[in-house]
């Protein structure tokens, strides 16, 4: 099949000449108008999408990514190594969809629709969310051992080669719990406009019973599953199937820095890391704890479950 690499090399490609005389505009300048083309970009697809699956980093996206691709793969019949990457198995199959996996955040700076989800109008959306909290430790090692300079910069996070620790990350209203609240509240106010277009999946359900989650995206979806084929994907991307797959670079290809550890020698730079649910608390103090629980309860909405009473 077309090598998928060599395809995503050349939309950046394309991206980086349409910003190449930009070069001597102000950093903020160029940084906005990267967003935007970004945008332009994922936009331009969503036009084709047949469903879109939008998350925030750190949410389990990848691990149901990989679910997902042997479920197509084992369901449309489609013989291939590479994971899903928007139309490839629709190329394969006509049958196959075309799906946009998006984190919202590009494609909002390019519509304008920043408080609203009204650019998914017209097809189906999952959103998969997870506790802030433990998003935002996450998120933390991924800054800290794997996310480039560039990226670092282009997403408001603290400059690279930054000392900043893990408490203080989760706490910076630019990139750690308050920002993500903020999104998911974004998101609840604006579910109800998309009726039933729109399915809420936790990644703490998909970590409880990722059979079960799998099968209600692929119907909610438009597919009809037959239960040896979401077991073979579930059996696919268990936790530590995937962890040792990492570890020993197999896997699906057209990953890219997916799946790849930044550093082999230090397990907190793996993708996979640890996903336990609740595992924040592992990272603080009983004092810390209470400060980062009061940037949620109270303050996310309740619909997600993940506020206190």
């Amino acid at each position: 099949m077309p090598d998928l690499t060599s395809r995503e090399t050349w939309t950046a490609a394309s991206r980086h000449l349409l910003l190449a005389p930009l070069f001597f505009l102000p950093r903020h300048r160029r940084i906005a108008a990267e967003r935007y083309l970004r945008g332009r970009q994922e936009y331009a697809r969503l036009q084709q999408a047949d469903w879109a699956l939008v998350s925030w980093g750190k949410s389990g996206r990848t691990w149901f990514r990989v679910m997902l691709s042997r479920f197509y793969q084992l369901h449309f019949g489609l013989d291939t190594d590479y994971m899903l990457e928007f139309d490839n198995f629709h190329r394969l199959n006509p049958q196959a969809p075309k799906v946009l996996f998006s984190h919202n955040n590009y494609i909002r700076d390019y519509t304008g629709h920043r408080d609203s989800l009204d650019h998914y109008k017209g097809r189906r959306l999952v959103l998969m969310v997870r506790d802030p909290r433990d998003v935002a430790v996450s998120q933390y090692f991924q800054w800290r051992y794997r996310m480039l300079p560039r990226k670092k910069a282009l997403n408001a996070y603290p400059p690279h080669g930054a000392e900043v620790d893990v408490f203080d990350f989760v706490c910076n209203p630019d990139c750690g719990i308050p920002r993500i609240v903020e999104a998911f509240n974004t998101w609840a106010r604006a579910i109800p406009a998309l009726g039933e277009d729109v399915l809420l999946v936790r990644y703490e359900d998909l970590r409880a019973d990722p059979a079960a989650v799998l099968e209600r995206v692929v119907s909610f979806t438009g597919l009809d599953p037959r239960p040896e084929h979401i077991e073979a994907a579930r059996d696919y991307a268990d936790y530590e199937n995937m962890k040792k797959r990492e570890a020993s670079k197999e896997g699906m290809r057209g990953s890219g820095q997916r799946v790849k550890p930044g550093d082999e020698g230090n397990p907190d730079s793996f993708k996979v890391r640890r996903g336990k649910v609740g595992g924040y608390r592992d990272y603080f103090t009983p004092e810390q704890v209470q400060t980062v629980d009061a940037m949620v309860d109270g303050v996310l909405d309740p619909s997600f479950g993940y506020s206190a009473p």
